[in-house]
């Protein structure tokens, strides 16, 4: 369509978005900030989430606009860096009034990337910071950087078998309408382009062919499998509609069809699959026209994720495959 144009998700009005990592650790964080606040919601689906402040986004509660939202590595360790986010926010008057002084209202979600750099060294109040300062200086990178510095996917066979992943966005404009994603793709399952070919995932044994995961999980049905803990993709939609709370939790509901599109398997028992919206509130939309749009932005930064990242930790990533 002539009207739609694929935008850098920075440019999208109302947001700052910004990263910060240690590359030989293996871990990192990234931030989404709204200064004036923007409405919000979430969705988990995973069934081992590390989440933080995701109660005060149901719609029939107080709080009606937040100003940042944190995605980290670090498992529930890096929750810990959102207070970074917080403390800067304050210090520049950014949050919900009180009387006695702002609170920054700032949610996060983090991912387990422990198997991969340093385990010891977590996304921290620092880090969190520094990302905090960084989407103020629109320094965001995509690939082995932020929450996906870290990331990894086909994890089913344990750490042999997987391929790094990392951290991947998508946006487009139609019109005035502005809607993208930043996710951190570390998934259990393995990761398929929109036409359906994996690029990234699971491994055969000797390390130099790709192998369903779902099949695999399949034919393992009769035995009781500890699947592999430490996965969870998390993602934060933007965008510069109009939106109450409601819609906003409707849309990040919707847009996990955008995962399940391009993760098979996904939302696992051992995943922590989660997603932000945050919306600026500056131009009206048709709602389920804007779900469609989010949707297909949630699948392209998850594959964009996968195929951005490099080679790290031993690991392989989908260019070395790229081709075959």
């Amino acid at each position: 369509m002539s009207n739609i144009r694929e935008i850098n998700i920075s440019d999208i009005k109302g947001f700052k978005i910004g990263s910060a990592e240690n590359s030989d650790a293996g871990t990192g964080v990234t931030v989404l900030i709204s200064e004036g606040g923007a409405t919000a919601g979430v969705d988990v689906r995973g069934g081992g989430p590390a989440t933080r402040e995701t109660d005060l986004l149901k719609p029939e509660n107080m709080v009606q606009a937040i100003n940042g939202v944190v995605l980290s590595g670090g498992s529930a360790f890096g929750l810990e860096a959102a207070c970074g986010v917080m403390d800067f926010l304050e210090e520049r008057g950014i949050g919900f009034e009180t009387g006695f002084g702002v609170v920054p209202i700032v949610c996060g979600a983090s991912l387990f990337d422990l198997p991969v750099g340093d385990p010891a060294v977590r996304p921290d109040k620092a880090m969190g910071r520094l990302a905090a300062a960084n989407a103020f200086d629109g320094k965001i990178f995509m690939g082995n950087h932020g929450a996906g510095t870290g990331a990894t996917v086909g994890k089913y066979k344990g750490p042999d078998r997987l391929m790094k992943s990392g951290q991947g966005s998508a946006a487009i404009q139609i019109g005035s309408m502005m809607v993208g994603a930043v996710s951190a793709v570390n998934a259990l399952g393995d990761i398929f382009d929109l036409e359906g070919n994996k690029i990234a995932g699971l491994l055969s044994e000797d390390g130099s062919s790709f192998v369903p995961t779902a099949e695999t999980m399949m034919e393992d049905m009769a035995a009781q499998i500890d699947i592999f803990k430490g996965n969870t993709t998390i993602t934060c939609i933007v965008t510069n509609a109009r939106l109450t709370k409601a819609q906003c939790t409707k849309l990040a509901s919707i847009a996990h069809d955008g995962y399940a599109r391009v993760i098979k398997p996904v939302h696992s028992t051992a995943d922590g699959d989660t997603i932000f919206v945050m919306a600026s509130g500056e131009v009206e939309c048709n709602f389920d026209a804007l779900a469609v749009a989010a949707t297909e932005q949630v699948s392209r930064a998850i594959i964009n994720g996968a195929e951005e990242a490099d080679a790290a930790f031993g690991l392989k990533c989908a260019a070395d495959f790229k081709g075959e």
